[in-house]
């Protein structure tokens, strides 16, 4: 983590400088956290990273002298799952914040597991978050945010740097917001070839409930994560027939708030396939029946990646996607030129990381 920001530890406070634990959650994970394949489910690591960030912005945009805020999530940058967390370790979630706009916090999170019985730790989690504090006594007023103590200027500027970037990927996203997934039915399914898209287009349908909500009856950040992370898993494992595990989530950009009593539709389709990964994207829509009925809108939307292994947890080959429409196959190109992206940015990190 880069250092100088604040960090949170459920034991003691918020405060400049590194304290000597910086934990902010920690729990054992349980047979029902698991996957098909044995593992922690990627959507309940998402939820763990989404809940501690929530803790620390939440009381440092409430630690200065403003009116009372809740932070709300806005957006997820690339998360990528390092190592596989085992049913039994224990999680360590560390949150700490690097960058203060006027109006939101940037969280940078890393989750460790431990095995308890043999002391082992290691990495398996790192993401970065973006929260907007919202006035607990109107939800629609966005509250200043307390600044933070630099320990270099340099901290700052970077912080600046990686601010205005989320700030234009959020604006060409809502450009793409107009795009649907019409729901597959499964008499339909099956006159589709396998490894189309339509083939493996997966649709799941949720009720927003009291204990989906925050204190101001919007559905939090990590819940939708969760049920994102399943519809994408439902649409890799169509399309291979084998076990799948969640790779890496490009950013997730949160648009509108979902309010309790709304009815949600969380849809994903296959958009990219290299031999070894498949990227996913995943939309939620949202329609809200309580209060003041209006018309469906998109509140979230991502792209997902998934592996494929065998029963010995070893990587498998990816079926090719097969695009029958013009549509299908631009999406595919524009997937592919997201992967060679990220493919050439992880080159050059490691040929840094080999230079020091």
């Amino acid at each position: 983590m880069a250092g100088g920001g604040h960090r949170e530890d459920m034991g003691g406070g918020v405060g400049p400088g590194p304290p000597e634990a910086e934990r902010c959650l920690r729990r054992i994970m349980r047979p029902d956290d698991a996957n098909v394949a044995g593992n922690v489910h990627g959507g309940t690591v998402l939820k763990m990273i989404e809940e501690a960030g929530a803790i620390i912005s939440t009381r440092h945009c409430n630690s200065g002298t403003g009116e009372p805020c809740v932070a709300a999530l806005a957006r997820v940058e690339r998360t990528d799952f390092l190592s596989p967390m085992c049913i039994g370790e224990v999680a360590n979630v560390s949150a700490e914040i690097t960058y203060t706009s006027k109006h939101s916090v940037e969280v940078q999170v890393n989750v460790m597991s431990e095995n308890i019985l043999t002391g082992a730790k290691k990495v398996t989690n790192k993401a970065t978050l973006w929260y907007v504090p919202l006035a607990l006594k109107n939800v629609n007023k966005v509250v200043e945010v307390p600044p933070i103590q630099y320990a270099r200027k340099e901290q700052e500027d970077e912080g600046r740097k990686r601010y205005e970037e989320q700030k234009l990927d959020r604006l060409e996203t809502k450009q793409r917001n107009g795009d649907v997934i019409m729901p597959v039915i499964n008499p339909d399914r099956q006159t589709k070839e396998p490894h189309t898209v339509g083939y493996s287009q997966s649709s799941l349908i949720h009720l927003v409930g009291p204990s989906d909500c925050t204190l101001l009856g919007f559905v939090h950040g990590g819940v939708t994560m969760k049920l994102m992370d399943e519809v994408a898993g439902i649409v890799a494992a169509r399309h291979c027939k084998t076990n799948i595990v969640t790779a890496s989530v490009d950013a997730i950009n949160f648009h509108e708030k979902i309010k309790k009593g709304s009815v949600i539709t969380i849809s994903g389709r296959m958009t990219f396939t290299s031999n070894k990964s498949m990227e996913i994207e995943v939309f939620v829509d949202a329609d809200p029946f309580v209060d003041e009925p209006q018309e469906r809108y998109r509140a979230v939307s991502a792209f997902f990646t998934y592996v494929s292994l065998s029963k010995e947890g070893k990587p498998l080959p990816v079926p090719q996607l097969l695009t029958e429409t013009e549509d299908e196959k631009r999406r595919f190109e524009e997937g592919k030129g997201r992967y060679l992206q990220t493919k050439a940015k992880r080159q050059a990190q490691m040929q840094q990381a080999a230079q020091h």
